[in-house]
């Protein structure tokens, strides 16, 4: 599943599209979005993962196939700074799966972030594995946790970008620009929830969900984020003090998610988002 060495750029990079694909099929998955048919089956140490195949019997796994190969695109481009995987159910967001990204040739520490436990380590091929294993599982755990989806549910994907490097015509395939107004907003009380993060030399990747706290069952306190929002707005979207706060320390501190129908807006670097038609989706039984 990963590289067997992870020293160059390409081999993060790699990891990292990796990564981003095991966890959204794993989220697709076990929250009964596509059918049996829709996946295959990979092994890691112990952990059975059941990966998002094209099955031309399901249009909806074809689709998100599709969206996570325009999110690599951006990913090797280095445009993409935040990816949002939102389950819907009209008008409210009933879950949200942010991706982050960053891209770096300094030497970083790496952090994550587990259930009970937290550690920090080198950036050697063994130790960045083993931040994935623990993010893979810590999701799988999560995904367990969470209540049944309501029936009516509509999953849609958008993409944030790094504005100073990415062109203003650029939109990765299957996406396009996204401009229409109106923000979708959880109908209860939500929370952050950290899952975990993998750093290597060249690439950092955050993954983080947010859902409304009456639907979390048994969750680890590790997992939810202090001072959480009450509410989820476009303004409280990848706020600096969090940037500040990441280089100074090698904890996992809290974001303010920020989800917008058509156009979620952060600071001044960023642009705005890309996504694709909203998908109707049909579960597994």
């Amino acid at each position: 599943l990963f590289p067997e060495s992870i020293t160059t750029e390409q081999q993060s990079l790699v990891l990292v599209k990796r990564l981003l694909a095991i966890s959204v099929s794993c989220i697709t998955y076990m929250r009964g979005l596509f059918p049996e048919s829709s996946y295959g089956t990979r092994y890691l140490d112990d952990l059975c993962l059941k990966i998002l195949r094209e099955d031309k019997s399901c249009l909806g796994s074809l689709q998100i196939v599709k969206w996570i190969q325009g999110c690599f695109d951006a990913l090797e481009k280095q445009y993409v700074n935040l990816g949002f995987y939102a389950l819907s159910s009209n008008p409210t967001v009933t879950e949200m799966y942010q991706f982050k990204f960053k891209y770096k040739n300094k030497v970083p520490q790496m952090d994550i972030s587990s259930n009970h436990r937290e550690f920090v380590a080198g950036l050697c091929s063994r130790d960045v594995k083993q931040a994935s294993r623990l993010l893979l599982r810590t999701l799988y755990l999560l995904m367990q946790d969470l209540g049944p989806l309501p029936n009516d549910i509509t999953l849609s994907m958008k993409l944030l970008y790094y504005n100073h490097v990415t062109p203003k015509d650029y939109q990765p395939p299957g996406f396009k620009e996204d401009g229409s107004p109106g923000d979708l907003l959880f109908a209860g009380d939500p929370v952050n929830l950290k899952v975990g993060s993998v750093s290597t030399d060249f690439h950092l990747m955050k993954v983080r969900v947010t859902t409304e706290k009456k639907r979390v069952k048994r969750a680890d306190s590790n997992l939810i984020q202090k001072n959480g929002p009450t509410e989820i707005s476009h303004q409280g979207l990848d706020c600096e003090e969090d940037e500040e706060e990441e280089e100074e320390s090698t904890k996992i501190n809290p974001l303010n998610l920020a989800f917008s129908q058509e156009e979620v807006i952060g600071p001044e670097k960023k642009r705005k988002v890309s996504e694709p038609e909203k998908l109707p989706l049909n579960g597994r039984k």
